[in-house]
C-alpha cells in the first residue's frame, strides 16, 4: 500500500510546522510499518514569497521520494489587500472572494496538482487545510482523500472557499481533541472517519554542549522560545513582556529566541536572537533552559512543547491558544498566561521555584511517553489509512 502526500513544501530545511508533521509521519511509516511513502510538493521553502528555491523534478529525502514542482506564481502582492478585506468578517466574503484569497496566498503549481490527480498511490494525505494546492487536488483525486487540517482558530479557516476542501476529504487526522473540536463546530464532518492522532516525538538529539555555550551567553539562566520568530506567531508580544518583566525583575535572566527571523525586533541587551540553527544546538539550547515558552495563539499542536518534555523542560504557553492549554491541562506539564500580569506571575514562579519545575518537567516527560512515541504513534496511523483505503472514495461534496 502507498500513501502520497501532499504539502507546499517539504524538506529539513523547514523548521515546524504541519510540513514537518508531513515529513516526520512519511519518514516513519516508510520505516516502520509495509506503507510505501511519497510526497508531492513545491520547490518552495519561503511561506511568505513561496519563490523557488530547488530545482524541479525527483529526489530522495532521509528514504522518501519526493516529486517536486515549479511554483506559478507564489504570494502575490495583492493578496495582503485582499486579506485585510476579508479577516475581519471572512463569512461574509463570496466564495469567489475566498478562491481568489487562496490563489493570491499561493503556492500555485499546476503540474503540481496535475501529478497528484494521477497518482498511483492508495490514498492521498493532504498538509494542511489552507493553502492552494490541498484546495486545488482534493476534489479531484480519484482515491480516498486524507485532511490532515492542522486548523487553528484564524480568519481563513471562514471563508467559503474551505467548504469545499473540508467537503471533499474522505477522513480527518487531527494534531489534538481541541482542533478536531474547532472544525467539527465550523464544518459538518463529525460523521467521516477521524482519529486525533498528534505527532510523534523521539529521543534528544543534542551533541552534548551546554545550552549557554551555544549562546554565547555562558553560564547565565535563561528561558526559551523555539520557532519562527514572526510577529503572528507571538514573538513581538513575547519580547515586550520579557523586556517589561525585566524592568520589574532586573537580573542575569535571559530570553532565547531560537528560529528563522521573519520580524525584526527591537535590540534588549537581556534577548538573544539566534536565527536558524542546527538540530544539536536545537535540543542542547532547550535541555538547559529553566523553561521553555509558546507565545503563540494559532498552533494546532506544537511540537516544540512536546520536544521540551523530552527533555524535561517545564513549558509556558498562551492561554488562548486551545491545543497547548490542552497538552498543558491534561499532563501537568506547563503554566499559561492570557495577558502581561499572568506572564509575570507565571514566569516568575516557575524560575522561582525548581521543585516546582521539576515536577512540571517529570510530568510532561510521562505525558509524551504514553501519547507520543513514534512506533505506538505510526501503528495507529497505518491502521487508520488501511481503513480509510478499505471504504474507498466518497462522493465530492460542498456543504
Amino acid at each position: 500500500m502507498k500513501v502520497a502526500f501532499v504539502t507546499p513544501r517539504y524538506g529539513p530545511e523547514v523548521i515546524g510546522g504541519a510540513e514537518t508533521a508531513a515529513r516526520q509521519l512519511a519518514e516513519h511509516l516508510r520505516t516502520s510499518t509495509d506503507w510505501e511513502s511519497e510526497v508531492y510538493t513545491t520547490c518552495a521553502l519561503n511561506p511568505h514569497t513561496w519563490a523557488d528555491e530547488f530545482e524541479p523534478g525527483d529526489d530522495v529525502v532521509n528514504g522518501v521520494p519526493v516529486h517536486r514542482f515549479a511554483v506559478d506564481n507564489g504570494r502575490l502582492p495583492a493578496f495582503y489587500e485582499l486579506d485585510g478585506l476579508l479577516r475581519f468578517a471572512p463569512q461574509l466574503a463570496t466564495r469567489a472572494q475566498g478562491a481568489r484569497w487562496v490563489e493570491l496566498n499561493g503556492p500555485l503549481s499546476n503540474a503540481l496538482i496535475a501529478a497528484v490527480v494521477e497518482t498511483d498511490a492508495d490514498v492521498v494525505a493532504f498538509y494542511p487545510y489552507m493553502y492552494h494546492p490541498t484546495v486545488a487536488a482534493i476534489g479531484k483525486v480519484k482515491v480516498p482523500a486524507v485532511l490532515h487540517p492542522a486548523a487553528h482558530d484564524e480568519p481563513a479557516l471562514y471563508l467559503p472557499a474551505f467548504r469545499a476542501t473540508f467537503g471533499n476529504a474522505d477522513a480527518f487526522c487531527y494534531h489534538t481533541a481541541t482542533e478536531r473540536a474547532l472544525v467539527e463546530r465550523t464544518y459538518p464532518v463529525a460523521e467521516r472517519p477521524q482519529i486525533v492522532l498528534g505527532l510523534g516525538v523521539g529521543e534528544s538529539e543534542g551533541a552534548g554542549r551546554q545550552g549557554g555555550e551555544v549562546l554565547g551567553i555562558g553560564d547565565r539562566p535563561y528561558v526559551v522560545s523555539v520557532g519562527r520568530v514572526d510577529e503572528h506567531k507571538g514573538s513581538k508580544m513575547l519580547a515586550e513582556y520579557f523586556a517589561t518583566y525585566k524592568d520589574r525583575h532586573p537580573g542575569p535572566l535571559a530570553l532565547a529566541l531560537v528560529g528563522p527571523v521573519s520580524f525584526e525586533l527591537e535590540p534588549h541587551p537581556d534577548i538573544i536572537v539566534t536565527g536558524t540553527v542546527s538540530e544539536a544546538d536545537k535540543w542542547d539550547i532547550v535541555r538547559d533552559s529553566l523553561a521553555s515558552i509558546s507565545p503563540s495563539a494559532l498552533e494546532s499542536f506544537s511540537l516544540v512543547v512536546i520536544e521540551a518534555w523530552v527533555d524535561r523542560i517545564p513549558v509556558i504557553v498562551n492561554g488562548t491558544c486551545g491545543p497547548t492549554r490542552e497538552h498543558c491541562e491534561r499532563s501537568g506539564g506547563g503554566l499559561w498566561f492570557t495577558s502581561y500580569p499572568q506572564f509575570e506571575a507565571v514566569l516568575s514562579r516557575m524560575i522561582d521555584d525548581p521543585d516546582l519545575r521539576a515536577e512540571m518537567g517529570g510530568r510532561g516527560r510521562a505525558y509524551v511517553d504514553t501519547h507520543f512515541e513514534w512506533p505506538v504513534l505510526i501503528a495507529r496511523y497505518a491502521e487508520f489509512l488501511q481503513s480509510v483505503v478499505a471504504r474507498g472514495r466518497g462522493t465530492p461534496g460542498l456543504f
